[in-house]
């Protein structure tokens, strides 16, 4: 499905790496229903395109993400204000509006790709949130983050209960959220929400040379597989889980062409070429978690 026009977003690839660019810089980037819709699309694009190996989010301007637009006001929250409205209506389940942040990260969860945020400023709400879900955050020390929803009257969105605690612990994800201060880059490399701390021009091209890392070096497969292991088999309720995934995997990976490159190129010492994509050899036991057995 070709990509919708891009209103609010900036997407290129060069040589697998995946750019995606919040650009609303004159209202701080700020989320809307179109932003949801371009991200949830670009996030289709990068899993189907087998050229995309990592994906890194920014934003345009001095701003990541300054939270969801409030320009409708006091009833930006209320969806029985904005009945009717198609963009709230195409997420509606019965009488209940689910959250839009929610269905983007889920759909970054789902990613087959690894992501890397950027993080070059503001990040606040569900610019903030929407981070949770990308496995390394990295940031500009001009970077400041708030889960600031108590302080507007709402509560955590976009699963970031889920998230946020496994991230940080549950202390200071409680502490976060109950006071919602905002907080500098510091804070956030103290407290684990990000990997690394940067000065503003020297961000981007850490995240590139990071996303190199991983696209030069490693078999796309295997980053896929690993990504969903790790995601999802944290939050089961014992390791046998994450056994039993563990075996199917290494048995698929071990008849693989990608294990003979891996393994030849290591005793050849020469840099592997994995002939396996994402789009077509995936094992099949994945998705496992869709088996009830696995339940």
């Amino acid at each position: 499905m070709p990509l919708p026009p891009l209103e609010t977003t900036r997407y290129t690839v060069d040589r697998g790496i995946a750019t995606i660019t919040l650009d609303r810089p004159d209202k701080l980037n700020a989320y809307n229903a179109q932003m949801r819709l371009e991200l949830e699309a670009l996030f289709d694009e990068t899993d189907a395109d087998d050229n995309v190996r990592v994906v890194v989010v920014t934003g345009a301007g001095r701003a990541f993400c300054a939270g969801a637009d409030l320009s409708s006001g006091g009833n930006t929250f209320d969806r029985a204000a904005h009945a009717g409205d198609p963009m709230r209506e195409a997420i509606r389940v019965g009488d209940v509006y689910r959250d839009g942040g929610g269905t983007t990260t889920l759909r970054m969860y789902e990613s087959l790709k690894p992501i890397i945020g950027a993080i070059n400023g503001a990040a606040v709400g569900i610019g903030v949130t929407m981070q949770l879900p990308m496995d390394i955050r990295m940031a500009s020390n001009a970077a400041r983050f708030g889960f600031v929803f108590a302080r507007r009257g709402i509560t955590p969105e976009a699963a970031s209960s889920w998230y946020l605690p496994r991230l940080v612990g549950m202390q200071t994800a409680l502490e976060w959220c109950l006071t919602g201060r905002v907080f500098d880059a510091g804070e956030a490399l103290a407290r684990g929400l990000v990997r690394s701390v940067h000065a503003p021009d020297e961000l981007m091209p850490a995240a590139q040379t990071l996303a190199r890392e991983i696209a030069d070096n490693t078999a796309p497969v295997s980053v896929a597989l690993t990504r969903q292991m790790m995601w999802r088999l944290s939050a089961t309720p014992h390791p046998m889980y994450a056994h039993r995934i563990d075996s199917r995997s290494i048995q698929s990976r071990g008849q693989s062409a990608d294990v003979r490159e891996g393994v030849g190129a290591f005793l050849e010492k020469r840099p592997a070429v994995f002939p396996d994509r994402v789009s077509s050899d995936m094992p099949s036991f994945f998705p496992w978690w869709e088996e009830p057995a696995f339940e």
